[in-house]
C-alpha cells in the first residue's frame, strides 16, 4: 500500500506471446509510440531508442480533465531483459519494465512507484484515490491490450495470434 495518497505505487505481470528478443525489438519502434497509445502526445527521444542514457520526453493525456508533462530517463537498459527509468515532471518516481522469457511467449513485468506533483491531481489523489486507482488500473490493462494487438500487427504472421490475459499481479 502507498504511504502517502499521492504516490501511486504498481506492480503488474503480462504474459505477450513472442519471445523476449522480438517484443523488444518492436517496442524499440519509438517512432510509432503515439501511434500505439492514444494517450501519448508530443513525444521526443534523446539518444537511441530504449539505450541505457536515453531521454523520452511527452504529455500524458489520460481521460481526465488534465495533461501530465513527463521526462522519462532511461537510467539502465539491457537489451532484451530489463530498463530502469528515472521519471519527472508532473509524475516523478521511479519504473522498470523486465521481459523474462515464457515458453514460446514473455512474461512482462512493468512496475513504478510515482508520485503526482500537479495539484489538482493531488487534490484527486486525496479525495478520491480509489477511483484514481480504479481508472489508472483501467488505462494500464487497455495499453497492455493495446500492445498486445500491436505486437501482432507489427511481427507479421508469426506473432498474429495473440492470448493470454495477463493482468496486474498482487501488489
Amino acid at each position: 500500500m502507498a504511504t502517502s495518497p499521492y504516490v501511486m505505487e504498481y506492480e503488474g505481470a503480462f504474459y505477450l506471446d513472442l519471445p523476449p528478443e522480438e517484443v523488444w525489438t518492436i517496442i524499440s519502434r519509438t517512432n510509432r509510440f503515439e501511434d500505439w497509445w492514444g494517450w501519448l502526445r508530443e513525444l521526443e527521444v534523446e539518444g537511441k531508442a530504449l539505450e541505457s542514457g536515453s531521454v523520452l520526453r511527452g504529455v500524458v493525456v489520460p481521460p481526465l480533465p488534465y495533461r501530465m508533462r513527463l521526462e522519462v530517463v532511461l537510467v539502465k537498459s539491457t537489451r532484451p531483459h530489463r530498463i530502469d527509468a528515472v521519471v519527472s515532471g508532473d509524475l516523478r518516481g521511479d519504473a522498470s519494465l523486465t521481459f523474462t522469457p515464457d515458453g514460446d511467449g514473455t512474461q512482462a513485468i512493468i512496475g513504478w512507484d510515482i508520485e503526482m506533483m500537479q495539484k489538482p491531481m493531488r487534490l484527486a489523489a486525496r479525495l478520491a484515490h480509489p477511483l484514481l486507482r480504479w481508472g489508472h488500473d483501467l488505462v494500464v490493462h487497455a495499453t497492455v491490450e493495446r500492445f498486445r494487438r500491436t505486437l501482432a500487427a507489427e511481427s507479421g504472421p508469426a506473432g498474429s495470434e495473440i492470448s493470454g490475459s495477463g493482468g496486474p499481479a498482487p501488489s
